[in-house]
């Protein structure tokens, strides 16, 4: 059965990337599977292709169905480059096995050290800050502070996020973890839960609506899906966002945690030369300074720049810890949230 089920899917993939109109076996073209859905994206991947003449084939599905893909497919796998969000899942590929080390001059000068893996099998493309969304008309911002500081009293029943299934909320727990420990992570778990609006669930577009809604006043979320809120045609979304203002926490110590979204080159990538070049030029300024503009994330180049909205928000400063330490707590971070009942 589990041959079957690996012949089929290897055959699906196939499937799905000669209807992009490619083929597994020209050598000017590269396989992308991506969890990421941004229209950017799709038009980088046109420029690229523009630009070196190498048509780049999407398959897409979230990154734990990617991750199972690349498993299954083995050898077989018609795969060049794995694009994912959160440095925990980009960990995950790396501790099986699924990707590989890339050596480029290139990617080590556009891409600092923190927002790639320490032996190269991932880089990281954009960052985004988990930031507090907090309502403009019931919050004074000198209230608020750090992340540990929302489990004090003044804050109960006035926190929303989401459940600990989501990746990012178990990366903003890892480094808790990483900074001050399990027992201290635990506790302050244990005191966000208690101090929930209600129980985490949804989206954090739903987050930032239910802020504006005065169902809680302070929301943890990520920067980027401010910028498209803001940005949507759908007015109710535009008007959500409008009520709320953004703090970055703990500015006085470690600095707002931060996560990436990246690219790693798979293990037996069939057009290894052509999703290095992919990698290099998503990294290049252009590229970066297009992302930063179309999608609202902050670009791991430090010489692109911020989008106008970025700029507006101003400048902060980021925790330093090496994004691979999030994978590296992942699981940790999960039995602490089962442990605390943070579902």
């Amino acid at each position: 059965m589990k041959n079957l089920l690996k012949t089929g899917l290897i055959a699906i993939t196939a499937l799905s990337l000669y209807a992009c109109g490619g083929t597994t076996e020209s050598v000017e073209e590269v396989n992308v599977y991506t969890h990421r859905h941004y229209e950017a994206d799709q038009k980088l991947f046109d420029m690229f292709t523009e630009k070196t003449g190498i048509k780049v084939n999407v398959v897409s599905a979230s990154a734990d169905e990617l991750i199972q893909k690349l498993e299954l497919e083995g050898a077989n796998s018609p795969a060049d480059v794995l694009i994912t969000v959160d440095a925990g899942r980009l960990n995950r590929a790396v501790e099986k096995d699924l990707v590989q080390t890339i050596e480029s001059e290139t990617l080590n000068t556009n891409i600092p050290s923190k927002y790639r893996d320490p032996e190269n099998k991932w880089f990281g493309l954009t960052y985004r800050a988990r930031i507090f969304a907090y309502s403009k008309e019931r919050v004074d911002p000198s209230e608020l502070s750090t992340y540990e500081a929302l489990t004090e009293e003044q804050w109960k029943g006035r926190v929303l996020t989401r459940s600990s299934e989501n990746i990012y909320n178990q990366s903003l727990l890892a480094s808790i973890i990483a900074h001050h420990g399990e027992e201290a992570a635990t506790e302050w778990a244990a005191g966000l839960l208690a101090n929930m609006a209600r129980s985490p669930k949804g989206s954090d577009r739903d987050q930032v609506k239910a802020v504006a809604s005065g169902e809680g006043d302070v929301a943890i979320v990520n920067t980027y899906y401010i910028g498209i809120m803001l940005n949507d045609t759908n007015e109710e979304e535009r008007k959500a966002a409008e009520k709320i203002a953004l703090f970055f926490p703990n500015q006085d110590d470690r600095g707002t945690h931060i996560n990436v979204s990246g690219a790693a080159v798979t293990k037996y990538a069939p057009n290894k030369d052509n999703a290095t070049a992919l990698i290099e030029f998503l990294s290049e300024v252009e590229s970066q300074n297009f992302l930063a503009s179309i999608n609202f994330e902050y670009p791991v180049n430090p010489s692109a720049e911020f989008s106008d909205l970025l700029k507006e928000w101003g400048n902060f400063k980021a925790d330093e810890i090496n994004l691979s330490e999030l994978g590296k707590r992942n699981k940790d971070a999960v039995v602490i949230f089962d442990r605390v009942g943070w579902k």
